[in-house]
């Protein structure tokens, strides 16, 4: 099966040699994707706003892999502060309501940023 990697122009791309995500036949998979926090639109202290961010930009990312969010079958939410799980889970059900994917949501101690609170990975599949 042919393999093909979809960047977004990171330039932690060449750095770390990876990709914003791989699909192999029928299988995509995303690597864990924080927000662009600009203080404006979207703030390090707005989980909801980052969640929101995130989500908006793998639905192209999705698209430029000839999927969409109504592919994903689970996501991995990963945040710095457990505190914020409405937030973010208000966030990611504007999207995912009604397609209901796996998922789970992990504290953890930090992220590559402080100003980041949410990363998500996520997994489509194409019936």
């Amino acid at each position: 099966m042919p393999r093909q990697n979809i960047l977004s122009g990171s330039p932690w791309e060449d750095k770390m040699g990876y990709c914003r995500a791989v699909r192999i036949g029928n299988i995509v998979e995303v690597a864990g994707t924080v927000a662009i926090v600009d203080g404006e639109k979207v703030r390090a202290d707005d989980a909801y706003a980052q969640t929101n961010n995130i989500i908006e930009r793998i639905a192209k990312v999705l698209e430029d892999a000839g999927v969409s969010l109504s592919d994903v079958i689970r996501t991995r939410i990963f945040t710095t502060d457990i505190n914020y799980f409405d937030d973010i889970a208000r966030a990611h059900g504007d999207y995912f309501r009604d397609i209901k994917p796996t998922t789970g949501i992990y504290e953890i101690s930090k992220l590559v940023s402080p100003d980041y609170l949410v990363e998500i990975e996520f997994t489509a599949v194409v019936a």
